[in-house]
């Protein structure tokens, strides 16, 4: 039976909330609204509370996104995946760097994902390398920002108050 953990339920709201504020610095590239502080956070919720509630904080900044229309439906499958590879990295190697396997999830997996799947469902004819470079160019500069975040959050907070939150000193 899976435990739920209420405190990665509301850092995950926390997360999903600081998307959603900061949502309105985003640019169009075809389809897509690119936004690489949805990886910067992506980057860091991965690596505090793991790829499952990391993953759920990311779907739900998306749907929210869509909602208020700092969003496209691209928001789902370009966010979540890179956000779960960082968190499963995380949990493999336990180093900060893993925060840069985030454009692997949303290069590769949410690329693929939004070509083959989305993007046809909608109507539309994109193809995965223009999804691919739309997301890399939102996802590089994010989850270095994200690695930044990490690291002036781990010298801010006291090891032992980091790990109550989550995070792996």
């Amino acid at each position: 039976m899976t435990k739920v953990s209420f405190r990665k339920m509301a850092y995950a709201a926390l997360f999903c909330a600081l998307a959603v504020v900061s949502s309105g610095v985003s640019f169009p590239v075809g389809p897509t609204k690119v936004f690489p502080f949805q990886h910067a956070i992506n980057v860091v919720a991965g690596i505090m509370i793991g790829p499952w509630y990391g993953g759920l904080a990311a779907f739900l900044a998306g749907l929210l996104r869509i909602a208020i229309g700092t969003g496209t439906i691209f928001a789902l499958p370009g966010g979540v995946p890179g956000v779960i590879m960082v968190g499963l990295f995380f949990g493999w190697l336990r180093r900060d760097w893993v925060a840069l396997t985030e454009p692997l999830g949303t290069g590769l997996i949410g690329a693929g994902l939004s070509a083959y799947l989305v993007s046809p469902f909608v109507g539309g004819e994109v193809t995965f390398f223009f999804f691919q470079s739309a997301f890399l160019v939102s996802s590089i500069p994010g989850c270095i920002i994200g690695l930044l975040f990490v690291r002036v959050l781990r010298r801010a907070i006291p090891a032992d108050i980091w790990e109550k939150m989550g995070g792996v000193h």
